[in-house]
Formats: C-alpha cells, sequence, structure tokens
C-alpha cells in the first residue's frame, strides 16, 4: 500500500484534502488522473445500467437534505457508531472495530491489547453532518435544520412517486443514482477505502413482495459480472451472506461482496432486499400516498425494493491495487531494469493511448502525430508527448497505466519501404509487443478494444 499511495500522489491519481495546510482528514482529492478513472468507472456503470436498459431510469437528488426525509428513514437518532477514548492517549476509536487500530500518539497503546491502553465505555456518536439552511431568525430554529445525505438511497425513496408518474414505468423498474454521501467517520482509514466524503452507485430495484429474494440473487450475479467486466478477477471477489443476527433490521437477504485488497478482504458493494420498509415509512410519515397501482390486477400496493449499492470510491481504489505491478525486464542491450506498470483494463485505463513522434525535430513526424491525437481526442482521453527517448516515454505511459502508444516514425513517412507509409506502430502496455496499424485503422483498432 505504501508504493500504491506513494504512485498515487506522484502521478497524479489522489491527493491529501487540502495538503497545502496539513491535510484534512477523511478527505480526498482526485487528480488529473485519478478523476479519468473515476469518470471511466462511472461512465461504464451508468452505461450497463441505465443507457442499456429499459427499466432502470436516473436520478440526481440533492445532497442538502431535508431533516423529515431522514427522520422517515431512521438516521435522524438513529443512525450512530460506539465511541471508546483511550484515558491514556486520548485517541478515539470505533468500539466494534478495534482490531489492527494504533494510537496515532503512543506506540505502545494498541486499543484492547497494548499494555497502556485503557478505554471508555462506549456510548455513541452520531455520523451525520448538520447544517443551517437559509438566513433564519432564530439559529435554534428546528425548521432551519438539514444534513448532507449519509447515503444517496433517500432522495430516491422520497422521490419514487414522482419518477413512476413522470417515467411511466411497470414493476419491476428501478432508480438508479450516482453522487456524493458523507459520514463523520471517527477512524477514517486504509487511504480512500474508508472517507468522511465518498461517492456511490447505487440502484434502488422495485418489485412485488414474491419477486424479492429472486431478483436479489440475479441482482448479486449481475454486480460480481460487472466486476469482471472492468477488471476485477472473480477469485479475487468473495460473498458474503450477511447473517441474521449483522443485517440492517429492515432487511431480508444481504450479500457484501468483497475484494482481496492489500490490507485485506473488504466490502465493496451490498446487494440488500430491503423489503417494502422504506416506502412504507416515507408514506407514513409523510402521510401521502406512495403505493403502486398496478392495471391488470387492479391492485395497489407498496413495492419492496432490492438495493445494489456499490462505493465508487472503493471501486476506484481496487482497480488501483489490482492494476499495480513491478516486474523486471531487459532492453534491447540486455540491461535488467524494473518496470511499474498499472494494468488496468482499457476501458478503465485514465488515458487510452499516447502518441509520440520518434524525433520531436522532425517536422513531418510532429505534425502526424498531432493529427492522430486530434482525430482521437473527440472519442477518448489520450496523450501527446514528445519529450525524451521513446523508450523512456513508455515508461511513463506504463506506470499510470496507458494501454497503447502510437509511434510515428521514419516508416510512416515511407523513408524505408513505401509499402509501411501511412502506417504507425502500436505498442500494447502489457506483452510490450509492437504491431504496424494504418492510420485510418487507428481509431476503430483502439475503440474496439476500449469499448
Amino acid at each position: 500500500m505504501e508504493k500504491i499511495v506513494s504512485l498515487c500522489k506522484r502521478r497524479g491519481f489522489i491527493y491529501q484534502s487540502a495538503e497545502l495546510y496539513g491535510g484534512l482528514n477523511g478527505c480526498w482529492d482526485y487528480g488529473p488522473l485519478g478523476v479519468e478513472l473515476k469518470r471511466n468507472l462511472k461512465d461504464y456503470w451508468w452505461r450497463r445500467n441505465v443507457q442499456e436498459r429499459d427499466d432502470i431510469v436516473g436520478l440526481d437528488g440533492s445532497i442538502l437534505t431535508h431533516q423529515a426525509v431522514l427522520t422517515a428513514s431512521g438516521h435522524v437518532g438513529g443512525f450512530s457508531d460506539p465511541m471508546v477514548d483511550c484515558k491514556t492517549c486520548k485517541a478515539r476509536f470505533r468500539a466494534d472495530n478495534l482490531d489492527g487500530m494504533q494510537c496515532p500518539r503512543k506506540p505502545s497503546c494498541a486499543p484492547g491489547a497494548g499494555p497502556d491502553c485503557a478505554l471508555t465505555e462506549p456510548r455513541e456518536f452520531h455520523l451525520m453532518f448538520e447544517t443551517k439552511v437559509g438566513a433564519a431568525a432564530d439559529e435554534d430554529d428546528p425548521n432551519a435544520t438539514a444534513y448532507l445525505r449519509p447515503e444517496t438511497a433517500q432522495s430516491i425513496f422520497s422521490q419514487f412517486k414522482n419518477v413512476l408518474d413522470t417515467s411511466r414505468q411497470k414493476l419491476p423498474f428501478g432508480i438508479a443514482q450516482i453522487g456524493k454521501a458523507f459520514r463523520n467517520e471517527i477512524n477514517p482509514r486504509n487511504f480512500t477505502f474508508r472517507s468522511r466524503e465518498f461517492e456511490q452507485m447505487e440502484i434502488e430495484y422495485f418489485c412485488r413482495a414474491d419477486d424479492g429474494l429472486r431478483l436479489t440473487e440475479e441482482w448479486l450475479e449481475a454486480r460480481l459480472r460487472f466486476y469482471e467486466e472492468i477488471g476485477l478477477p472473480r477469485e479475487k471477489l468473495h460473498v458474503l451472506d450477511v447473517p441474521d443476527a449483522d443485517r440492517a433490521h429492515y432487511s431480508s437477504k444481504t450479500y457484501d461482496i468483497e475484494f482481496d485488497f492489500p490490507f485485506g478482504c473488504q466490502e465493496l458493494e451490498g446487494v440488500a432486499y430491503r423489503s417494502d420498509y422504506d416506502l412504507t415509512k416515507h408514506q407514513e410519515h409523510s402521510g401521502k400516498p406512495i403505493e403502486y397501482f398496478e392495471e391488470e390486477s387492479k391492485e395497489k400496493f407498496i413495492p419492496h425494493v432490492v438495493e445494489p449499492s456499490a462505493g465508487c470510491d472503493r471501486t476506484a481504489l481496487a482497480l488501483i491495487c489490482e492494476a499495480f505491478a513491478e516486474e523486471e525486464v531487459t532492453d534491447a542491450k540486455g540491461k535488467t531494469e524494473t518496470r511499474t506498470v498499472m494494468r488496468f483494463h482499457p476501458r478503465m485505463a485514465p488515458v487510452k493511448a499516447a502518441i509520440f513522434p520518434l524525433l520531436k525535430k522532425n517536422a513531418e513526424q510532429v505534425r502526424l502525430a498531432k493529427e492522430i491525437r486530434d482525430n482521437l481526442a473527440p472519442f477518448m482521453n489520450v496523450f501527446y508527448d514528445e519529450s525524451g527517448a521513446v523508450g523512456r516515454r513508455y515508461r511513463r505511459q506504463d506506470e499510470i497505466g496507458t494501454p497503447f502508444c502510437i509511434t510515428v516514425d521514419f516508416d510512416t513517412l515511407g523513408e524505408n519501404d513505401a509499402a509501411d507509409k501511412d502506417t504507425v506502430t502500436v505498442r500494447e502496455r502489457d506483452s510490450m509487443q509492437q504491431e504496424r496499424i494504418k492510420i485510418a485503422e487507428v481509431l476503430p483498432w483502439i475503440a474496439e478494444r476500449i469499448r
């Protein structure tokens, strides 16, 4: 993880938030490459779950959330973690997750294990960020209280009837959302894995009660396939059938999809059958009908819901961890060196292709290389580089995970063999093999491999 965190900063994937001022714990900023990786992940998730299906529509709910919404959902007054203090070092920890925790001030103080560690009795710590909305005359006015949403699900539930009426969907159907959520974590840890500000990719899939368990199984398999499609191998994915005692009280069935991170097997996504709990609660608290009317049976009922909820930041971190590799390679002169390479699946790679002129002093090579860049840029993120030896340029692209490097050379100009005129060398990142293809074929050749 130390090498991965170092590479993330050095190459512009992820920075500590407000690092200039000492950092804001539990918050992270995505740099030029990190933001492209996350965008590729979110775009592909949206394409597979919304664009390619006719039974799921989208929503983008507000981050500021009416307190009544979160009161109905049970978050207000009930969304907390047990917290303990160390009497020795004054550090604070989650009482239900002390394994492996280390005191930041005193190395010999390890909660539950260290000889110098003495803990207080657990008490509840509220996880939501509270704020005031508007220029209220009285700052204590409860009607001015709102929250940064702790999850994206509640805006979907509270807008269920509006979406149903305007989209003309019929059961079963889903509402998808990608967006920020905020939790005032007691102990943010493991780089971006557990943060105070994070992004969720979530679906609420509404159905009849007798379809709930079957659809939960189907969604579990669909989500496992998705992770394979973005480059996370099935053998590193694990399914935890959450025991009854550990499930949320409203859940009839929950699966956790876990991934083998360098710091252990940890959750990427939950697939939960939430029954009709959420819509029922919002109907009770709002006093407004939220039932679904089924035309065929003339029946009114509150739908049940299956929820596949994925962590975008956690998935991006999993992609980075899975991609990171170091290997010994030998150059043409027999010199051995260590190559750092990020083996992203091409559809996830932040930069899809790098374009080089062999010699930056050769005006025709530069012209053709920039022309190729301009032809590719409307369809994918590409990078033009003319600085340094080609071998060094390859290494730079390997380290950020670019799957293809395209070189315009003297063969492209037809100076060695007329048959090679208007062709370029394409070098593949993982195998480091090269082949020549026509300039006119570059776009479809790459597009087929990254779609």
